[in-house]
């Protein structure tokens, strides 16, 4: 539970917003210095979410997706965009923001919205979305403030829409990372949470080829 490493939770996200001001609005920035796994990230996310793009009666739609934590737009501009007709970024730093008009070029005109907002504080639209990507970002929510925000999300999905989450898995427990303020959680946590957001898991599924040094990695799809 992150009650129990969290001890003021206006500094916890205090600290989280003036650790990201300080990261260069790169690639490299946006993935602490592992700007090399980018490719294998996400070609991985493509397979994944392709399952549920695929035909079949209750195909989820390609109208929109929202890319939450979105940064510079690394997953919008290589994974969405792609895919969707239309996206929209939401990010707790401004100066990645305005770095994605010019990151994402001429696709980025399909870029309707960039909500300058931290995800405790933001609410989808209502029925707005085939695909909510949320990716390296659900470590600086507290468990209350993630369960909330997924309750959210569900609100804005549209009809056979899907959150997914893909994020570091802790081996065991809730671990605090100092430096960037944020935590780590194990599996069995994020599901509990997922389930007490009202969401069930359609698919779950470990990041492969990724450096050893690093936490494990796991994509969940649910609705």
């Amino acid at each position: 539970m992150t009650s129990e490493v969290v001890e003021d939770e206006m500094e916890f996200y205090s600290k989280a917003e003036k650790y990201w001001k300080d990261v260069p609005p790169t690639v490299d920035g946006m993935l602490g210095g592992y700007g090399h796994i980018s490719s294998i990230d996400i070609n991985s996310s493509k397979k994944f979410l392709l399952k549920f793009l695929r035909d079949g009666p209750n195909r989820t739609g390609t109208t929109c997706a929202l890319d939450c934590g979105a940064g510079i737009g690394r997953i919008t501009k290589r994974l969405l965009l792609p895919l969707f007709k239309a996206v929209d970024m939401v990010d707790v730093t401004e100066d990645f923001l305005t770095k994605a008009r010019t990151y994402l070029g001429e696709e980025g005109r399909r870029v309707r919205n960039y909500f300058c907002c931290g995800l405790q504080d933001f609410s989808p639209e209502p029925n707005s979305y085939d695909v909510v990507w949320i990716q390296w970002v659900i470590g600086h929510l507290t468990d209350d403030h993630l369960s909330d925000f997924l309750k959210r999300c569900k609100v804005g999905l549209r009809p056979n829409g899907i959150i997914v989450i893909k994020d570091n898995m802790a081996q065991e427990g809730v671990i605090m990372d100092d430096v960037d303020s944020s935590v780590c959680r194990d599996l069995d946590v994020v599901r509990t949470i997922v389930r007490r957001a009202g969401l069930n898991l359609l698919a779950e599924e470990r990041q492969e080829n990724f450096p050893d040094e690093i936490y494990h990695v796991y994509t969940f799809a649910m609705r």
